[in-house]
């Protein structure tokens, strides 16, 4: 009568809910292995799992009074993690067909976030060849038994989903010692409960995702900040999302893609999320791309209306630019606002009571956004994702960056860049991380005295940008900095060098495209490797197709639920066509990438990138690598023009004054680099030109490269 009178009183206080398929206990060797969010995980999964299992307890709980009573009706076996006998206890456990369950972490959650995993039920699922079934627990961490007191804001009744996944299995991994073997079956486990953890997300649009949050945060807890040195909570964003809403009601019809010129300042948050209740889709216009790219991105996504912020247009100065665009609407919000009357009041009252009746009928897989491909290699395209792809990127960060509400952002990425919008704007939004939002990523001096004067613990950059923030930066300005992520463009060693010696901070570096919503891979402090981009996220397949020419890696192509709704071209215009797939649900990211034998990625360079001299094929990417080499404190770039002799031709852009091909040719021969990736035409520069979002502009340079006479 105690379990069933248990799982009653469970339901009742806990409102559990089960998902997936209860019929996956079948094989007579079963290893359950879940995420560790309370005291209460053991009591849920023991009522709850249509399985007798025993539990593996740490030696340390099982010894309080409380838990020894409570252990008396459960299956348990008591190990000490330190012991070598408790896997052999517990395989042998396996073996004989008795169902195990265990915390692989071996510890409550103290961060929200997967802790570390250790090794031992990995190595027991891959001697046994146990059926390793994932469970995740989820909501537990916020009651009072779970130990989050501090971080996140906890309940005395939280509403708890337990999850049940497909089962797999571990292999033993070919490794040449035992250590390496067990190390590396945990790493197999790991990826096993991070996977877990995206696929069980909650499905839900941007603004149902929003109102979770502050739920679970409350109405007053503040969250972004700008340089008005404003701090907005998620009750006056709500209050800012809903009175855009209603003004942006009666400019546009649901289903309209409507432009949006505005700076990283918390009413574009709010700007964002009034467009996406009402079933607009926002579409945010890169102002650093110029007439001609603003032509071409409104074109592509047939928009005839942009909302803009006049300030923000007069201070940048972009009225001749909004004027080059003929045919589209443009209006500001602080015309708008003249015109909110008492009904327009009236109706935010009412939402503010009631907010989840205010937004427009739609599901998850509808377009919530299109974003700008850079251009700096051809003409900007319209990437559209839905809201299912950018909750889904969010996940995979949550999933293996510990990212809590003790964290405070620093953004100053422009919204419009994939990073910027995803890891500034909607990372916070649903995780309840603070974020300091900053108009412009060229202030060099000024953005390292804001992350020390607002205690930002987070900082998102280009290598060019903190490359320069670090050359201004007191060496205390980054003193409470905990997570340095580069991204958009490959991290220069010489910048990885300067952030440790300077400021003892490593930087970790990530990987991402517009079309993954943007992030793909990363490192972090749990698995980090010099020289490459992380570990590909949970949730994420690829395949490396061979390019001839090209020995070391392949074409990279990805799978995920993050991956873009599809494209706007100016070919057909408001036509979301599905890019070109290699196979259905696959995307070709266009660049060479290698996987190592630990799951780490390299990327090796844009396919794009590669120049035919002579019939062989030499890196862009490698030739700036050469030219860091020989000259590192200067910045460098290659291109290419026609040459009849050989097919094409290398130029190098530099800003060192005295580098000769002399050097260059010394500095292959250190690298193992041929002479045929040594550039003959050296062309010294000021300064490269580089686009808004601080990457190189390889299309200018290509039309320099071509204009240098044979």
């Amino acid at each position: 009568m105690l379990k069933p009178s248990l799982r009653l009183l469970l339901r009742l206080l806990f409102r559990v809910e089960i998902q997936g398929d209860r019929n996956v206990f079948g094989d007579p060797r079963t290893l359950i292995v879940a995420n560790h969010e309370s005291f209460l995980d053991g009591l849920l999964l023991g009522v709850f799992l249509p399985v007798d299992a025993l539990f593996v307890v740490h030696t340390q709980v099982a010894s309080r009074p409380l838990f020894r009573i409570l252990l008396r009706f459960v299956p348990h076996l008591t190990v000490d993690s330190a012991s070598p006998l408790a896997i052999k206890q517990i395989v042998r456990l396996v073996e004989s067909g008795q169902p195990v369950a265990i915390f692989p972490e071996g510890r409550i959650t103290r961060t929200g976030s997967l802790m570390k995993v250790y090794d031992g039920a990995a190595l027991v699922a891959a001697k046994t060849g146990a059926s390793v079934v994932p469970v995740r627990i989820d909501g537990a961490a916020q009651s009072y038994f779970g130990r989050l007191a501090g971080v996140f804001p906890r309940r005395a009744l939280p509403k708890v989903r337990i999850a049940i996944r497909p089962p797999q299995r571990i292999s033993m991994p070919d490794r040449p010692s035992a250590r390496l073997r067990r190390r590396r079956a945990g790493e197999l486990l790991r990826h096993i409960l991070l996977d877990m953890l995206v696929a069980t997300r909650p499905q839900r649009t941007l603004y149902q995702a929003f109102l979770d949050a502050r739920a679970t945060f409350g109405t007053h807890y503040r969250l972004v900040e700008d340089i008005r040195l404003q701090e907005e909570s998620y009750g006056s964003l709500l209050k800012i999302t809903l009175a855009i809403a209603r003004l942006t009601s009666r400019l546009s019809v649901p289903g309209e893609t409507i432009g949006v010129l505005a700076p990283n300042a918390a009413p574009t948050l709010g700007l964002l999320l009034g467009l996406s209740l009402g079933r607009r889709i926002p579409a945010l216009l890169n102002y650093t791309a110029g007439a001609e790219g603003l032509r071409a991105a409104c074109q592509a996504a047939e928009i005839q209306t942009i909302v803009a912020s006049r300030t923000f247009v007069e201070k940048a100065h972009l009225g001749p630019l909004l004027a080059a665009v003929p045919g589209v609407r443009i209006h500001y919000l602080e015309d708008l606002k003249a015109g909110f009357g008492l009904a327009d009041r009236l109706w935010v009252l009412r939402h503010l009571l009631l907010p989840r009746h205010a937004e427009q009928p739609q599901t998850p897989e509808d377009a919530a956004v299109v974003l700008f491909t850079s251009g700096s290699e051809g003409k900007p395209k319209g990437v559209v994702h839905s809201h299912a792809s950018l909750l889904a990127n969010v996940a995979q960060i949550r999933a293996v960056a510990d990212f809590t509400p003790q964290d405070k952002f620093m953004m100053a990425l422009p919204l419009f860049h994939a990073f910027g919008l995803t890891c500034g704007a909607l990372l916070p939004l649903v995780s309840g991380c603070q974020v300091f939002l900053y108009p412009n990523p060229l202030h060099y001096r000024v953005i390292p005295e804001l992350v020390y004067d607002r205690n930002c613990t987070v900082l998102f950059g280009t290598s060019t940008f903190l490359g320069n923030y670090a050359k201004f930066a007191h060496p205390y300005d980054f003193g409470r900095l905990r997570y340095v992520i580069a991204g958009a463009e490959r991290l220069a060693e010489h910048v990885r060098e300067q952030w440790l010696d300077k400021f003892g901070i490593r930087i970790l570096e990530g990987y991402g495209v517009t079309e993954c919503a943007p992030v793909v891979a990363v490192n972090v402090p749990m698995a980090c490797r010099n020289g490459s981009v992380g570990q590909l996220l949970p949730g994420l397949d690829y395949e490396l197709e061979p390019v001839p020419g090209i020995a070391e890696g392949g074409a990279l192509h990805l799978k995920g639920p993050n991956l873009l709704k599809g494209y706007l071209l100016s070919e057909r215009p408001g036509v979301i066509q599905r890019p070109p797939a290699i196979r259905s649900g696959w995307y070709a990211t266009g660049d060479i990438a290698s996987v190592d034998a630990d799951g780490f990625l390299y990327i090796r360079g844009r396919l794009k990138r590669f120049a035919k001299i002579a019939g062989e094929m030499v890196s862009l990417e490698a030739v700036e690598s050469l030219a860091a080499n020989a000259a590192p404190d200067f910045v460098h770039a290659a291109a290419t023009r026609d040459d009849t002799a050989r097919g094409e031709a290398l130029v190098l852009f530099t800003t060192a004054p005295a580098l000769g091909r002399d050097h260059l040719l010394a500095a292959a021969r250190a690298l193992g680099l041929p002479e045929l990736a040594v550039p003959r035409t050296i062309c010294r520069v000021d300064a490269l030109p580089q686009l808004g979002t601080g990457k190189t502009d390889y299309q200018s340079l290509k039309r320099m490269a071509e204009e240098i006479p044979a």
